[in-house]
């Protein structure tokens, strides 16, 4: 294998840098004339890799969507995970664990450990019970070379209430900003990512400094455009990895409304 940050920096340099979302909520299952259940979101979500797994640089599922369906649900969400591997695009498993001691442990094996059945080439993470609890994370992602994504500056205008928060050096989002940078610098892998939102008129954190992926949520529904990209991240606009989902998703499920939604994205993504 190689580095996360290198196996994504190589996919997107040849499809561009969108991310699609599988978040099957049961109004868009819906629409797509299927059940709210664990069958429905399977087809959902299989479909949409096959549809777009040769269009994208990478997916990123939505545990909690799958988790609502119990083991039935699990169980879907680890056969769209093998479906993405197929595919050569990256999973970025949207799961924002965060513990402490054994149980981050667990976590960490369960996620990102070889072997796992719901291991992805990526996770999300939220540091709120410290930056260094995360530390089981990190050495998984190193030891099985594949990427976290940390939670600094996120797409939900309550996030700003605790990420905003100044401690005595800067704000609580760039003290997270900043331990990434120092663990990649560390590492040399460049496995720890931000999770950045893309709904922000100003950023309120400097990532001139950032070494890493970042992972921009909000594109669409929720209000952030592609076109602002450029202006809202810099020059770290190309380490930016767009993420929209029902976006794309209300285009389905037919095939070819599919792929025109995503080609119209990377038309503004590439410009």
């Amino acid at each position: 294998m190689t580095t996360y940050w290198r196996r994504l920096r190589e996919v997107v340099a040849e499809r561009g840098p969108l991310c699609v979302g599988i978040d099957p909520h049961p109004s868009l299952l819906k629409s797509w004339g299927l059940e709210a259940s664990a069958a429905g979101a399977e087809t959902c979500a299989r479909t949409l890799v096959e549809a777009l797994g040769d269009r994208v640089a990478a997916f990123k599922p939505q545990s909690a969507f799958f988790e609502a369906y119990g083991s039935a649900g699990i169980g879907a969400l680890e056969r769209v995970l093998a479906d993405i591997r197929g595919t050569g695009a990256v999973s970025i498993l949207d799961v924002k664990r965060g513990d402490i001691g054994s149980t981050m442990e667990a976590y960490a094996d369960a996620y990102l450990a070889d072997g796992s059945p719901l291991a992805a080439d990526a996770i999300t993470l939220s540091p709120y019970l410290g930056f260094g609890s995360l530390a089981p994370a990190f050495e998984r992602a190193h030891r099985y070379e594949r990427g976290v994504y940390v939670l600094a500056r996120t797409s939900n205008p309550e996030g700003g209430q605790v990420q905003l928060a100044l401690t005595r050096d800067a704000s609580v989002a760039q003290s997270i900003i900043d331990a990434a940078t120092e663990v990649n610098h560390a590492s040399r892998q460049r496995a720890i990512g931000l999770v950045v939102g893309g709904t922000h008129e100003s950023l309120g954190c400097d990532l001139s400094d950032f070494n890493g992926s970042i992972l921009v949520p909000g594109i669409g529904f929720q209000g952030g455009r592609m076109e602002d990209l450029p202006e809202l991240f810099g020059d770290a606009v190309d380490q930016v990895l767009a993420v929209v989902g029902r976006g794309v998703i209300s285009a389905g499920p037919d095939t070819d409304a599919l792929r025109a939604r995503v080609s119209d994205l990377l038309a503004v993504a590439v410009r």
